[in-house]
């Protein structure tokens, strides 16, 4: 499967992504992976930045309000389509096109920062993509990126207590999750088609829903590391998120994200 094949799924699942996610109902990006992604971003007031895989614009918005000049593209037409609807009700400078991340249309040397949010490890090839964004970089500039955690990739269990139940945040019931089951971690896998949709959306409303169809490519922690480190990238950070205190007092379904690391987090630099 190659990353033109990758784009057609992702055009198919972008109408129905955009319409829950505005919903909110894309919990894990809105409660704990994006806050933590901004956490730990550095100050971009004033300098030029590229976000790939951008969607229908939720965190190229958050960049741009942070003072940065924001490009942002992705290879579906229709999340792009939404991008700039975005753009047009509230305008915030932000260039969006369709683009591949593998063949990045903007000269050597253009940005000051790259960012990358939940899309590089939905992509074919993406030792290519992740050469694209080291030739696009100033000197000196950072990548930030985030992507499933490794360790959640692959093929997955819970562990529930079927005794000691806990009540959703839609009023339902649930056994408690108390452990995570990892199995074929190290198996290769080149776009076998995950299907599924957001949790947090009500039944009623998904169940009318064709589910999004999302082809899969696992990569082990290593292999994400190693490969950064011999395309030139210096690691500088790294974030392992997870639901707070605050946010499991209203959201208590969340405490899964304190069992297993369902996200990983890292800053790198092209250096001079």
């Amino acid at each position: 499967m190659d990353d033109k094949e990758v784009g057609k799924y992702w055009d198919k699942n972008a109408e129905n992504w955009t319409k829950l996610a505005r919903l909110g109902y894309d919990r894990c990006r809105n409660l704990i992976n994006t806050p933590a992604f901004f956490k730990m971003l550095p100050d971009v007031s004033g300098l030029r930045g590229l976000d790939i895989g951008c969607g229908e614009g939720y965190n190229t918005r958050k960049a741009a309000k942070r003072g940065a000049i924001m490009t942002a593209i992705d290879i579906s037409e229709t999340f792009i389509k939404y991008a700039k609807e975005s753009e047009e009700l509230e305008p915030l400078g932000i260039n969006y096109q369709i683009a591949n991340a593998v063949d990045l249309p903007f000269p050597d040397d253009h940005f000051h920062f790259i960012i990358a949010t939940m899309s590089l490890m939905d992509i074919a090839d993406h030792k290519k993509a992740l050469s694209e964004v080291f030739r696009a970089l100033k000197p000196n500039g950072f990548f930030q990126f985030s992507i499933v955690h490794p360790i959640s990739t692959g093929i997955w269990e819970w562990v529930r207590d079927e005794n000691d139940n806990i009540r959703s945040s839609d009023g339902t019931l649930q056994p408690r999750k108390i452990g995570f089951v990892i199995k074929d971690y190290f198996k290769r896998v080149e776009g076998e088609i995950e299907e599924w949709i957001f949790s947090a959306a009500p039944k009623e409303m998904t169940e009318k829903m064709e589910k999004f169809r999302i082809p899969r490519f696992n990569h082990t922690l290593s292999e994400w590391l190693n490969l950064l480190i011999s395309i030139g990238f210096t690691l500088e950070e790294f974030c392992e998120p997870y639901a707070s205190d605050e946010i499991l007092k209203e959201y208590p379904e969340e405490c899964a994200s304190r069992i297993a690391p369902f996200f990983l987090i890292i800053r790198c630099r092209k250096k001079n």
